[in-house]
């Protein structure tokens, strides 16, 4: 399956809206329409698109954060329907490619709401570990990009 990330544009980002979580995943993960919004405004985030082939199949958005000046992962989510199918390695993975091109050899950081134990198990899967820190009521994690 080719996996693909491709920067929000007028021709996909009703799509991104439309794509959601299940209802109990709901209190972990931002809606992809306040995101959005958020990169129109806060120019400093880049959302993008995760394509499985041609099928749109998840959202992510990363940037630098204001206030901690880190370059991090701030949204993250595949659709109900095409979670389980290994999407959310392989962009997670493609991510990190895309974040060394761009940034080098960094720290690179995303955070998680507490009990989204789904959430840990895939960062971690990727070699990310927790701070220890606790940022807007959600856990820090980091991983060292070489």
């Amino acid at each position: 399956m080719q996996m693909t990330l491709r920067a929000v544009d007028a021709d996909n980002w009703h799509g991104c809206i439309k794509l959601s979580v299940s209802d109990e995943q709901k209190k972990y993960v931002a809606e992809n329409a306040e995101s959005l919004a958020q990169a129109a405004y806060q120019k400093q985030w880049y959302p993008h698109a995760i394509y499985a082939e041609d099928t749109l199949v998840g959202f992510l958005m990363f940037g630098t954060d204001e206030e901690t000046k880190r370059i991090e992962l701030c949204r993250f989510m595949l659709d109900k329907q095409h979670q389980g199918k290994g999407y959310g390695k392989a962009a997670l993975m493609m991510l990190l490619e895309l974040i060394k091109i761009r940034y080098g050899a960094i720290s690179f950081y995303t955070s998680i709401v507490p009990g989204n134990a789904a959430a840990e198990k895939l960062y971690e899967s990727a070699g990310f570990v927790m701070t220890g820190e606790i940022m807007w009521d959600e856990l820090v994690m980091k991983k060292e990009l070489a």
